[in-house]
C-alpha cells in the first residue's frame, strides 16, 4: 500500500511537470492592422500611416517584439470610402487584429467603427476629427492623436475674425461628416464672435467644376471664404476664385495642409491658410522619425505621419504596460498612460482624445506651408 502511494505520488509530480512544461509564454504574433485611404485621391494621407506604423513595428521587432511577441501588421484599403471601410474592417477583424490604427477620413472611420466595437478592438486614429466619434460616447474603443474638429473650428474661427478681421464669409462644405461638421462649427464659432456668414453651401466632391458656388461667393461680397472638406476640391475652388478676381483670405482645415495640394494647386495655394497638427518638428524623436522614413523610403514623410507614428507607439505601449492584449486592459492602459511620441508626451482623456497636442494654423508660403505663431 505504502509502495503505491508513493508510486502515485511520483506520477502526481510527474503529470505536474508534464502540464507546466505545456504552459509555455505566448509567442504567437500581435497583429495590429492598418485601414485608410491606401489608393485613390486622399492616398497622400493615408500612406504615410502605413509607413509610420511599419517604422514603429520594426523597431519595436528588432528588440525583441513585445514580451517575446512580433508586431505584425495587417494593411487594408478603404479609399476615404465608407462602405469601403466596412468591408476593410471586417477583414481586419476576421485577421485577428487586437488594434487598428486608422481609418483616415472620418466618414469611413465611422462606418468602420461598429464593426471594432463589437469585437472589443482597439481603434486609434490619426487624423479622423469629427466630434461626435468621441464625444457622443458611442464608441468607448476609439481614440485619436489629433484634436477634435471643434478645437479646430475654433481656432479657425477665431483667426479669421481677430486676426484677419473679417467680417463676412463665405462657408463651403463637401457635405461629408468631416467636412460638413468643420463647416458647420466654424460657422457656429464665427458667429459668436460677430462675423456674419452670408452663404453657407455644400457641393458635391469631384465635380469637375465649381464655378456656380464661385458665383455666388462673387455675389455674396464676402471678404473671406472658409472651406471644410479635403485638397482635390481646394485646389479647384481656389484656383477658380483666384481666375475670377477673388484675391480674398481662403481658410480650410487640416484636410487641405497637405503638401499634395499645395503641388496640385500651385501657384494658386499662395496665401491659403489651414489649421492643422502643431508643428512638432524640433522634437527629438520627430526628427529621428522622419529621418528613418527618409533612409527606407527614400523620401519626406505626408501628411499625419507623425500622428499614426504616435498612435502606433500609444498603442504598442499600452500593450506592453497591460502585459496583455485584452481589450479592457489596453484601453485602461491607453487612458492612464503617459507615452513619449513625435508629438510630445500624451496620452487620452476618458472620451479617447488625445492630451497633450492640439491644432495651429498654417499659411503657404513661397510654396510651403509656415506656421504661424
Amino acid at each position: 500500500m505504502k509502495r503505491n502511494v508513493i508510486i502515485l505520488a511520483v506520477m502526481s509530480v510527474c503529470i505536474a511537470l508534464v502540464v507546466t512544461g505545456c504552459q509555455k509564454k505566448d509567442t504567437s504574433a500581435i497583429k495590429i492592422g492598418v485601414a485608410g485611404a491606401h489608393s485613390g485621391d486622399l492616398a497622400s494621407y493615408g500612406l504615410p500611416s502605413v509607413n509610420a506604423a511599419k517604422l514603429v513595428a520594426e523597431a519595436i521587432n528588432a528588440k525583441g517584439g513585445i514580451n517575446g511577441r512580433k508586431i505584425e501588421l495587417v494593411i487594408e484599403d478603404d479609399q476615404c470610402k465608407p462602405e469601403l471601410a466596412t468591408n476593410a474592417a471586417s477583414k481586419l477583424v476576421s485577421s485577428n487584429v487586437v488594434a487598428v490604427i486608422g481609418h483616415i477620413c472620418s466618414g469611413a472611420t465611422k462606418s468602420a467603427l461598429g464593426i471594432y466595437k463589437d469585437s472589443k478592438i482597439v481603434t486609434i486614429s490619426p487624423s479622423a476629427t469629427n466630434p461626435p466619434l468621441t464625444q457622443s460616447g458611442e464608441y468607448p474603443n476609439f481614440f485619436r492623436t489629433i484634436a477634435p474638429d471643434d478645437a479646430q473650428a475654433k481656432l479657425a474661427a477665431t483667426f479669421l475674425a481677430q486676426t484677419l478681421k473679417l467680417k463676412t464669409i463665405a462657408v463651403l462644405h463637401d457635405k461629408g461628416d468631416y467636412g460638413k461638421g468643420f463647416a458647420e462649427l466654424v460657422k457656429q464659432f464665427a458667429e459668436e464672435q460677430g462675423v456674419t456668414v452670408a452663404l453657407f453651401e455644400g457641393v458635391n466632391p469631384g465635380a469637375p467644376d465649381y464655378s456656380a458656388v464661385v458665383n455666388k461667393i462673387g455675389n455674396a461680397k464676402v471678404d473671406g471664404v472658409v472651406w471644410g472638406g479635403y485638397h482635390p476640391e481646394a485646389s479647384k475652388l481656389v484656383q477658380q476664385m483666384k481666375d475670377k478676381g477673388m484675391n480674398i483670405p481662403f481658410i480650410s482645415d487640416d484636410g487641405v495642409k497637405d503638401n499634395t495640394f499645395i503641388e496640385v494647386a500651385g501657384k494658386y495655394a499662395e496665401g491659403v491658410y489651414a489649421t492643422g497638427p502643431m508643428d512638432t518638428s524640433s522634437n527629438p524623436l520627430a526628427i529621428m522619425a522622419v529621418e528613418d522614413h527618409k533612409k527606407k523610403f527614400g523620401e519626406e514623410p505626408g501628411a499625419f505621419f507623425l500622428n499614426a507614428y504616435a498612435a502606433t507607439l500609444a498603442v504598442t505601449n499600452a500593450i506592453a504596460k497591460a502585459g496583455s492584449t485584452d481589450y479592457d486592459k489596453v484601453t485602461a492602459a491607453l487612458r492612464s498612460e503617459y507615452v513619449d511620441t513625435p508629438l510630445g508626451k500624451i496620452s487620452f482623456d476618458q472620451k479617447g482624445d488625445v492630451i497633450g497636442f492640439g491644432f495651429s494654423v498654417f499659411q503657404v508660403q513661397n510654396g510651403k506651408y509656415v506656421e504661424l505663431k
